[in-house]
């Protein structure tokens, strides 16, 4: 696997996908800048070795069409800010303007091109247009895990006009590692932790790890569907009904796998969707009609902490109540808690997911975990088993 520290930048031009696909408000001003400061370390070594970085990526979605409200422009003041470097910005990515931006640029100087999906051909993956971008750096780095899933033309085709001069960045690198501590050579016990709403979108990550794991901790709305399924009553939890015997055909390779399947025993249920909601403690099982389990109980937070404590590698995806609101936000802070205090303790802890990371973000966990993932749905097609198309462009020559 290429990394940074495999090249020497002196005199080089680094074409560096990132992923600056960040949240802005009304004034166009940046309101979450992480995905900024993980690029900025790849960013950094291509100066300090003596070379100039040029950034491309895209922002929303514009559908191939230049809209001013997606301009990168916007996000330059930001990026100089963070990285350091005042930033050069050119108003297209491919053609004879970005090329004579790539020209005029010095050792040391930082290039963002603009938005890749102004051009339809980013996302569909022509050639003709990897091609273009190709012609802009004389080494390529993808450091965007974020979009790794996508078989685009700066992600993934552009990389095979480079040779061997193509290597992951810093932030890329970490994240391929990071799951490979989870799926591959992770210290055992090795625990999962899935909650969300729906079985239905974690049937192939089960699937998946179930080879690779000794505890299966479910949590969340999905919880209910394994009850229901199990001749439990849930009330008016959500659940799927098509689903159940999934859930009973994934209980059941888990107990031939050897693999512990930990679910909720009881649960804080609403009688409402909402957060002045009357609430009552109750058996998960026999959760009355009109009600809903929408947290985790006290009695299965003990028996969720007594799993973590004793497990060495951690994958956290999904929170186990709707920590939106606050009174249901409980059981989630308590899972956040017990898995800061066993990585305290030496184990490996991994967030990923969208909700999982908004959780881990809200309330403070960021630092408290051993790596919070930056990618979605690359993430989640990591834990399903799946090659990302932006990963083996960079592995084959």
């Amino acid at each position: 696997m290429k990394t940074l520290e495999d090249f020497n930048f002196e005199n080089k031009k680094a074409l560096i996908r990132v992923d600056f696909n960040v949240p802005l408000d009304e004034d166009f001003k940046v309101t979450d800048t992480n995905r900024i400061e993980a690029a900025k370390p790849s960013i950094i070594k291509v100066l300090e070795d003596g070379g100039s970085a040029v950034l491309m990526s895209h922002l929303g979605r514009p559908k191939g069409q230049r809209n001013p409200d997606f301009s990168l422009e916007h996000i330059c003041q930001t990026v100089s800010e963070i990285i350091g470097v005042q930033l050069k910005f050119v108003s297209d990515c491919v053609g004879d303007v970005a090329e004579q931006a790539v020209a005029d640029l010095q050792a040391g100087e930082v290039l963002l091109l603009e938005n890749l999906r102004f051009h339809s051909s980013e996302t569909s993956g022509d050639a003709t247009f990897a091609q273009q971008l190709s012609k802009l750096g004389d080494i390529y780095i993808n450091d965007a895990f974020g979009t790794a899933h996508r078989a685009h033309a700066s992600t993934t085709v552009v990389a095979q006009y480079f040779g061997p001069n193509k290597c992951f960045g810093y932030l890329l690198a970490k994240e391929i590692d990071a799951i490979k501590k989870v799926m591959q050579t992770g210290e055992k016990p090795v625990l999962a932790i899935l909650g969300g709403a729906k079985v239905s979108s974690k049937i192939t990550i089960i699937e998946n790890i179930l080879d690779k794991v000794d505890h299966l901790i479910i949590g969340g709305g999905m919880t209910y569907t394994f009850i229901k399924a199990q001749g439990g009553k849930v009330g008016d939890s959500i659940c799927e009904d098509d689903k159940m015997n999934l859930a009973m055909d994934i209980l059941k390779q888990a107990k031939e796998k050897g693999v512990q399947v930990h679910i909720p025993v009881d649960v804080l249920a609403a009688d409402d969707f909402s957060n002045d909601a009357n609430t009552q403690i109750v058996d998960v099982d026999k959760i009355p009609d009109g009600w809903q389990g929408l947290d985790a109980g006290p009695k299965t937070l003990d028996n969720f902490k007594e799993v973590i404590l004793q497990s060495k590698t951690i994958l956290w995806n999904g929170p186990i109540g709707v920590f939106e609101m606050e009174n249901f936000a409980k059981g989630t802070i308590a899972l956040g808690n017990f898995i800061d205090e066993s990585t305290q303790s030496g184990a490996f802890s991994l967030v990923g997911g969208g909700d999982s990371v908004a959780a881990v973000k809200q309330f403070g966990f960021q630092d408290k975990v051993s790596y919070v993932s930056t990618g979605g749905g690359a993430m989640l097609e990591s834990l399903e088993g799946k090659t990302l198309p932006g990963i083996a462009a960079i592995i084959e020559e």
